[in-house]
C-alpha cells in the first residue's frame, strides 16, 4: 500500500528526551509523597499526557495535585530539557531521505516539542507540521492526535505509517486504523512491549524505516 504520510511520535523517536525529562518527573512525584526514580517513571508513564500522570499520582498519593506543582514541573523539565537534549541518532539522515511527507504527533504540548526540536536543531524539519495533545479533546491512547494530523497533512489514515516507541502511541495508532512501527533502539524489553501492543515491525535503528515505507 503507497504510504502518503509518517507521522513520528517526538520525545523516544526524534529526541533523545525520555530519561531528561523523567529524571525531573521522578524528582516532582517523590516531593509529592511518592518515592520513584526516573525507571518506575518510564515504566509507569511512557506516551501517557500529564493529565492522567497526575491523576495516577494524586490516587496513589491522596492528595490532588495543584496548578502550582504542575507550573514548576514544567518549568523545571523545560530547562533541563534546553540545556541536555539530544537528536535520536540517524533522524537526520532519515529525514533527509524520506520521499513522502511526514509530521510529528505528541502527548507533549507545543511549548516542550518548540524547546526539545529547537535544542536539536530539527526544528525546521517540523515547521507547520506539529501536532500536540493539546489540538484534540483526547490525548494518545486515544487515536483523536493522529486522526487529526492525517486530516491536517490531508492523507488517508489506512495509508499512515506512524512511527511510535511507547505501548500507548501504538494502540492510538491501531485505534485510528494506521500502520504502525515501534522504535526500541537496542532495548530487548522495549521491543516485546512494542510488539506486544501490536506494532507491525519493531526498529532498532530508525533507518530501518525506509525497507517498511
Amino acid at each position: 500500500m503507497e504510504t502518503e504520510l509518517v507521522i513520528f511520535d517526538c520525545d523516544g523517536v526524534l529526541v533523545d528526551s525520555e530519561r531528561i525529562g523523567n529524571e525531573v518527573l521522578a524528582a516532582v512525584i517523590t516531593e509529592q509523597g511518592w518515592a520513584v526514580d526516573v525507571d518506575d517513571c518510564i515504566r509507569l508513564f511512557q506516551g501517557g499526557a500529564m493529565p492522567d500522570i497526575w491523576r495516577t499520582v494524586s490516587a496513589h498519593t491522596g492528595r490532588e495535585v495543584s496548578q502550582a506543582v504542575n507550573d514548576d514541573f514544567r518549568k523545571r523539565q523545560l530547562a533541563a530539557l534546553a540545556a541536555g537534549v539530544q537528536a535520536m541518532p540517524g533522524i537526520r539522515d532519515l529525514l533527509g531521505d524520506l520521499t513522502v511527507p511526514y509530521c510529528v504527533a505528541s502527548n507533549a504540548p507545543h511549548a516542550k516539542m518548540h524547546v526539545t526540536l529547537g535544542a536539536t536543531q530539527l526544528l525546521s524539519f517540523f515547521e507547520g507540521k506539529m501536532f500536540s495533545r493539546e489540538d484534540v479533546p483526547r490525548p494518545k491512547p486515544f487515536p483523536d492526535l493522529f486522526l487529526h494530523a492525517a486530516g491536517e497533512m490531508k492523507a488517508l489514515a489506512s495509508r499512515c505509517v506512524v512511527v511510535e516507541d511507547s505501548p500507548v502511541g501504538v494502540r492510538a495508532a491501531i485505534a485510528g486504523g494506521m500502520r504502525v512501527v515501534g522504535y526500541a533502539g537496542n532495548s530487548t524489553a522495549a521491543t516485546e512491549a512494542l510488539a506486544g501492543a501490536g506494532a507491525q515491525r519493531v526498529l532498532g535503528e530508525l533507518s530501518e524505516l525506509l525497507t517498511f515505507l
